[in-house]
């Protein structure tokens, strides 16, 4: 290499040195805009539904497929941003959030926010892709790593949990688009730093890209989902139902078997054949899939049976918020004296029995009662997430460390998905069966409140007062049966994981590598106890790569 290069190379690199706190401060930002995007239509919802409306299970899908379309595409937003050039993938990302935000705050239809929304989660995930892969080399140093990618976890989980937040002040003080519109001058401003600042990046020997397991898998779990909301949503099972049901089924399977036949699959499905990864990855999403759900519902409880404007019901659940970031912080302390496995388990029984107690007090509970179940489950969803996830990537050999943190992403986000899609039918079947017959409705009237408590107070205005505040009480208390039905069956998953967690064994490796914990942001290392495994005395410990943080 002739000096001059030399000399440029250098000073590229101290250029990205010295700009790597800005590079930190861009990546979170777009992070925080990620995660509030997540939760932010939680508040506005009721005000959505009426302004477009839009049927319950038309409201899901809007609310719904923003998780679903970044959990199907991050793992192949990865690889092309390995090949394509990570900063140019993220550049992308922001790019296409930015428009999809302007496209969904005027929408004028629900299939117009839907699309919207989907592009929002493709924007996202190519965001979130290639984020961590920048971190790792803008921040060679380990310690400034482990504390960049702390920053980097924190920021998502912040949006995702202060999303209902600020969707209930902006909707209270604009319209229900507003929760869309502000994301774009945040956008631009992002976009253009993060032009600037990013540096490229590509991997020298790519993954090969499999479009049709792309194809196989979003069309797959977009069957089954579909079909999922559908039979919950109208309490038939018809045969156009069943078949899209059973296709996507049939896709997910062939994509399965087809990851598993190539060399350079898009998702290394062999990592599950690790009893501790598979239940760690099982927790994760089950846990986050229930903590997002309940986010969603008791949203949507606190206006539609509390009466609360929305930004009250975002700020009613501040102590599920804080309460998951005190679990998370506390989940080192927990693993040191119960050890991964039975902490987790542990955990899980708690959010368990904060369900449980709401559950048994239904409609009738006061909101000190409902904020102490928010601070009990809060906190251990807290420490699940945060020690499943390392458990994921402990139970992962060093050398695979990518595509275990691919994995642990993706159910976070896929969890988040099919939370509200079961959870969702769950309630939407309950309402629609628990809802009371109303005197002197016409037929087709009682059909459309059936619907969705939202269709059933848009049906309303058109009665008479009598019939009509009848009508809303009725819808009301059938909503509350509806969402005792989602508290009563999320605690029975919750109680069954925490029982599995416990009680399954699992096998021990044949290499005979030991395994360590994995030193989460701000905490000391933790010994995963998945396997009880030590290091046998004076054994020397290689160091591993440092994974994405748990959430």
């Amino acid at each position: 290499m002739r000096a001059d290069d030399r000399d440029s190379t250098v000073h590229a690199h101290s250029a990205v040195h010295r700009r790597r706190w800005t590079v930190l401060a861009v990546l979170a930002m777009s992070l925080l805009l990620c995660g509030v995007d997540m939760t932010v239509l939680h508040a506005a919802t009721p005000s959505m539904t009426r302004d477009l409306r839009a049927s319950g299970v038309e409201s899901l899908w809007i609310v719904d497929v923003y998780s679903l379309t970044l959990a199907s595409l991050l793992v192949t937003c990865g690889t092309l941003g390995d090949r394509v050039g990570r900063k140019r993938m993220i550049v992308a990302g922001l790019a296409l959030f930015g428009l999809a935000s302007a496209v969904a705050a005027f929408s004028a239809d629900v299939v117009q926010l839907i699309a919207a929304r989907a592009l929002l989660g493709a924007g996202a995930a190519m965001i979130m892709a290639s984020t961590v892969a920048v971190i790792r080399v803008v921040f060679p140093d380990d310690r400034e790593r482990t504390l960049a990618l702390g920053v980097w976890t924190a920021a998502h989980s912040v949006g995702a949990t202060v999303g209902p937040l600020v969707g209930g002040a902006v909707v209270e003080r604009w319209w229900w688009g507003a929760v869309f519109l502000v994301n774009v001058p945040i956008v631009a401003v992002v976009l253009a730093v993060g032009a600037r600042v990013i540096p490229e990046s590509r991997n020298p020997a790519p993954r090969r890209w499999d479009p049709l397991g792309v194809v196989l898998s979003i069309a797959g779990l977009a069957g089954v989902v579909f079909a999922l909301k559908e039979a919950g949503a109208y309490m038939i099972v018809d045969p156009p139902v069943v078949l899209t049901g059973a296709a996507g089924a049939a896709l997910l399977a062939t994509f399965v078997v087809r990851q598993r036949r190539l060399a350079q699959p898009l998702l290394d499905l062999s990592l599950f054949s690790d009893r501790r990864f598979a239940m760690a990855t099982v927790c994760v999403v089950g846990c986050f899939g229930v903590y997002t759900a309940m986010l969603f519902f008791f949203t949507q409880w606190f206006q539609w049976v509390g009466g609360r404007s929305p930004l009250q019901a975002g700020l009613a659940l501040m102590p599920l918020a804080a309460a998951n970031a005190a679990g998370a912080v506390l989940a080192p302390y927990a693993a040191r004296r119960l050890g991964n496995r039975y902490a987790v388990a542990g955990a899980l029984g708690l959010f368990a029995c904060g369900l449980a107690v709401m559950t048994v007090a239904g409609g009738a509970a006061g909101y000190g009662l409902v904020a102490s179940v928010l601070v009990v489950a809060g906190a251990g969803a807290g420490v699940v997430m945060t020690l499943g996830a390392d458990s994921i990537m402990t139970a992962a050999d060093p050398d695979r460390a990518g595509e275990a943190a691919a994995i642990q992403e993706t159910s976070f986000e896929l969890g988040a998905g099919l939370g509200l899609a079961v959870f969702g039918t769950v309630l939407a079947a309950t309402y629609r069966t628990a809802l009371s017959p109303v005197p002197n409705l016409a037929p087709a009237v009682d059909q459309a409140a059936r619907e969705s408590i939202g269709t059933a107070a848009e049906v309303a205005a058109d009665l008479d007062p009598a019939t009509a505040g009848l009508l809303r009480e009725t819808a009301r208390h059938a909503y509350g049966q509806g969402f005792t039905a989602v508290t009563a069956t999320a605690a029975v998953l919750l109680a069954a994981l925490a029982l599995f967690t416990a009680l399954l064994p699992y096998r021990r490796r044949r290499t005979g590598q030991p395994r360590r914990g994995l030193r989460l942001s701000g905490h000391s290392s933790i010994q995963p106890e998945f396997s009880r495994r030590t290091a046998p005395s004076g054994a020397r410990r290689t160091p591993r790569p440092s994974p994405p943080a748990s959430r």
